[in-house]
C-alpha cells in the first residue's frame, strides 16, 4: 500500500512545460506517433525557414524533440530533408502544454 503512496508522490511531481505559440505550432505539426519532414513542419507552420530552424533547436536542446537520424543541432541546409518526432518520454506532457494553451 505504501508503494502506491510514493508512486502518487514520484508523478505529481512531473514537469510542467509551457510552449509558446511557435513551439506550439511546430508540436502540433510534428504530431504525436509519426515522424515528419522539416519541408512539411514548414509547410503547416507558415513560418520563415529560419524561424523553423530556431523553434527546432530549441526543442531538440531541450529534449522534447529528436531528429531521424539523431542529431543535436539542424542546419538550414538539412533541415527540410531531415525527419523530426516527439521524444517518447515527454509525449504526455507536451500534450497536456498543448491543451492548456
Amino acid at each position: 500500500m505504501q508503494i502506491i503512496g510514493i508512486e502518487a508522490a514520484f508523478f505529481n511531481e512531473m514537469r510542467v512545460i509551457r510552449l509558446s505559440g511557435r513551439e506550439a505550432s511546430v508540436v502540433r505539426a510534428i504530431g504525436y506517433s509519426d515522424v515528419t519532414l522539416g519541408s512539411e513542419i514548414q509547410d503547416a507552420t507558415h513560418m520563415d525557414l529560419e524561424d523553423v530552424a530556431d523553434v527546432l533547436n530549441s526543442l531538440i536542446a531541450a529534449g522534447f524533440i529528436e531528429t531521424v537520424p539523431y542529431s543535436e543541432e539542424v542546419s538550414l541546409a538539412d533541415l527540410a530533408a531531415t525527419t523530426f518526432e516527439l521524444n517518447p518520454a515527454y509525449v504526455h506532457e507536451l500534450k497536456e502544454a498543448i491543451r492548456a494553451r
